[in-house]
């Protein structure tokens, strides 16, 4: 599918509060057919999310260490984890750590998790991306560990003012490009 085409079916599935604010842009190279293309989204005529570049307005996270210090990323611990974590432990630590041990342990996976999808989109293309969302439910978009997955998704009309409200707690554990779509969307309500 041409790129023209493939925008245009994009934009057609914008809500209509962003329509005019979220674009979709491509550069190409013409005379160097090895080197690809840069698809990147707009907001409000500012570089949001380009994939070549990681020096964008959003957070990159470079290390496990940076994500496990970020005092901005609430995670919930649930009763069960520490539960898990008194377990193993015979009891043998105190309570208070056991939610900080259990934090912790949930934080480790989380970097994992984000740094592995961060490397993925910056090496993903974004046209190949664009259609599969094109072909897929906008319940597996949402549900995917893909991130321009999520944001395709986030700004879709098709995702209901109910729906979007449910997802608080699972956005908090998304990337930050698409906690900041999230709450781009939540603005538009």
């Amino acid at each position: 599918m041409s790129w023209s085409k493939l925008k245009k079916n994009l934009e057609s599935y914008l809500c209509p509060a962003l329509y005019g604010r979220v674009e979709y842009s491509a550069s190409s190279y013409r005379y160097l057919p090895d080197k690809s293309g840069t698809c990147f989204i707009t907001v409000d005529k500012k570089n949001v999310l380009n994939m070549s570049d990681k020096t964008i307005l959003i957070k990159w996270y470079l290390t496990e260490q940076e994500i496990k210090n970020d005092a901005n990323i609430q995670i919930p611990i649930s009763s069960e984890e520490i539960e898990a974590v008194r377990k193993e432990s015979n009891g043998m630590i105190p309570d208070d750590r056991l939610q900080v041990i259990a934090r912790s342990r949930k934080l480790s996976e989380y970097a994992k998790e984000l740094l592995s999808a961060q490397s993925s989109l910056s090496k993903s293309n974004f046209v190949v991306v664009a259609n599969q969302f094109l072909s897929t439910s906008i319940e597996e978009s949402i549900e995917s560990n893909d991130i321009l997955l999520n944001v395709l998704a986030l700004v879709d009309r098709r995702l209901g003012k109910k729906r979007i409200l449910n997802m608080s707690e699972k956005m908090k554990l998304k990337h930050p490009i698409v906690q900041y779509f999230y709450e781009l969307r939540l603005r538009t309500l």
